[in-house]
């Protein structure tokens, strides 16, 4: 397995080797004990114009993300010292850049897991690498997007939603949100009133088709509601429409 993924970032390593380096390179981290996977990942993405730097151990991870603040951080689900799951719930505090859980398991449990311990997506092992590159490229964009015309404050009762600064309140108090959380909250104000698709949500926030099975952006509205004061079983904010997807209310 890791000989065909070996063969897979060589040879893509040598096809891409002529992409010029970013002027300001984004510094991503890996974590990841399995060394010959870490190191091929990052040797592709160095020759993709990133700065890369690894760490194969989970406490060890939690002080790295920490102190470098990363741009993206890439984390293993099954690590030594602490799994993947229980670092991305430390640093969530204390780092607001994007995460890209990687599992070996085909059951979306862990997925769901890491999506509710605060990453931003993930990805399957075996790895990849032209996916990985273009679920990271994606994230980065998202996190680095300035903000574009129109609106940029929206404001509904008790809750203030900017997206110049990316930051959100309730009742004055600023609400701890990931970056992908507050693509979803932004995306779901600007269009209060009306029904968005889950169809529409992943077509705008991932640039890829719903399969009509991933879960993630049902585990972020939970993860939203209780965090704009909404009652996760009788929301009055972020309507569920069965059998379509999510309506943010406008204030009557």
């Amino acid at each position: 397995m890791v000989d065909h993924l070996e063969q897979q970032f060589q040879a893509l390593g040598s096809q891409e080797s002529a992409v010029p380096d970013y002027p300001d390179q984004d510094h991503i981290l890996i974590i990841e004990d399995d060394q010959r996977l870490a190191e091929l990942t990052r040797d592709y993405l160095q020759a993709n114009g990133f700065q890369v730097t690894l760490e194969a151990d989970g406490s060890k991870g939690v002080d790295r993300i920490l102190t470098l603040q990363p741009d993206l951080v890439i984390l293993d689900l099954m690590l030594p010292g602490e799994d993947g799951l229980s670092v991305c719930r430390r640093v969530r505090p204390n780092y607001a850049g994007p995460i890209m859980m990687l599992t070996a398991r085909t059951d979306d449990l862990d997925q769901v897991l890491g999506l509710e311990m605060g990453a931003d997506d993930y990805v399957s092992k075996p790895v990849q690498p032209r996916v990985l590159l273009a679920r990271m490229r994606a994230l980065l964009r998202r996190a680095d997007a300035p903000a574009p015309g129109g609106e940029m404050r929206l404001k509904f009762e008790n809750l203030e939603i900017d997206n110049a600064t990316r930051e959100a309140w309730l009742q004055g108090e600023r609400i701890d949100l990931t970056s992908a959380e507050f693509d979803l909250l932004w995306l779901l104000a600007r269009n209060a009133g009306r029904v968005l698709t889950r169809e529409e949500i992943f077509s705008e926030l991932r640039g890829i088709k719903y399969d009509g099975q991933d879960r993630s952006i049902d585990v972020r509205v939970s993860r939203i509601r209780p965090k704009i004061g909404d009652d996760p079983n009788q929301p009055h904010r972020i309507k569920t429409v069965r059998s379509k997807g999510y309506l943010f209310v406008k204030d009557g």
